[in-house]
């Protein structure tokens, strides 16, 4: 069977009783459900979960069902950019699965949830049909409280659905990528400058390293400031190697790094990748990994 991982963005991160019925909501879909990551300061949860192309489907389906009647924007506040209930539903291939699979995939969800749901949608990424419209951030800019405005200007029609938010659910970006690690370095300050300023410095958009988007967020309730990352192709920007600039470019401010997190799942490779970096191994591959040897044979 061909898997597909699909990690849907809900914005909501701190009542568990939503979180809970999200969840229920996917299993029920029939994919299997593999992590719910949840960030009360982000006011966000994200949903991981795998299957064949119709479970996956449904599982979306049933997470809309239950996610839009029980978020609602309009009282919604978090550190986090989003623009939708559902902020955004990526389709990854994984096993016996094609990018086109998860493109084709992507256009009947958008599709069917906007028919059903009077809710505008965007597709993003491999999915997208405008080039304006690959990056995610530059969708989701202006946010929920901008959407009206966003939505009347002609260059921004929606690719399915009415030209005009979602009165609670605002809209929702469909889209179909590669797998991505979620990424973020907590730093011993509470000064939002310094996150900010790290965040420019290693992110492509603004000269930083390819393959890094970042934002610079405060973690008012802990009293410290996060470079918040998506690292869009390990493989080519290493972990280790956004890690190791982080840190350099806090220590020209006396800022030490207190620690950094994963979100959601992350591929094993990437990893392994980083041990391998940082213990200087020589001639180091995957092969050397028992539980790979393991499985493998």
């Amino acid at each position: 069977m061909a898997v597909i991982e699909c990690v849907p963005n809900i914005s909501e991160g701190r009542r568990q009783e939503v979180l809970d019925a999200c969840a229920a909501a996917v299993s029920r879909g029939g994919a299997r459900l593999l992590d719910v990551k949840p960030d009360a300061t982000h006011n966000r949860t994200v949903f991981t979960f795998a299957g064949s192309a119709a479970q996956v489907r449904a599982s979306v389906l049933a997470l809309f069902e239950t996610a839009l009647p029980l978020i609602d924007l309009r009282h919604h506040s978090g550190e986090h950019p989003r623009m939708g209930a559902i902020d955004v539903v990526p389709f990854i291939p994984i096993e016996g699965a094609t990018m086109a699979e998860c493109v084709t995939l992507a256009q009947d969800v958008a599709a069917e949830v906007s028919t059903r749901h009077q809710l505008p949608v965007f597709l993003y990424e491999e999915a997208a049909r405008l080039p304006a419209r690959r990056n995610l951030e530059d969708i989701r800019r202006g946010e929920f409280e901008g959407l009206a405005a966003k939505l009347a200007q002609p260059d921004w029609k929606p690719d399915f659905g009415p030209a005009h938010p979602h009165a609670s659910a605002g809209a929702t970006v469909v889209g179909a990528r590669m797998p991505l690690v979620a990424y973020n370095i907590n730093l011993a300050t509470d000064r939002l400058e310094v996150a900010k300023r790290i965040a420019a410095a290693v992110r492509h958009s603004s000269g930083g390293l390819r393959y890094v988007k970042a934002m610079g967020i405060a973690l008012a309730d802990r009293g410290i400031v996060q470079v918040s990352m998506n690292l869009t192709n390990f493989e080519k920007t290493p972990i280790a190697r956004v890690f190791e600039l982080v840190k350099r470019e806090a220590a020209r401010d006396g800022v030490a790094v207190l620690e950094s997190e994963i979100i959601g799942l992350v591929p094993s490779a990437a990893l392994t990748q980083a041990a391998a970096w940082y213990l200087q191994i020589e001639g180091f591959n995957a092969d050397q990994i028992l539980e790979k040897k393991l499985h493998d044979n």
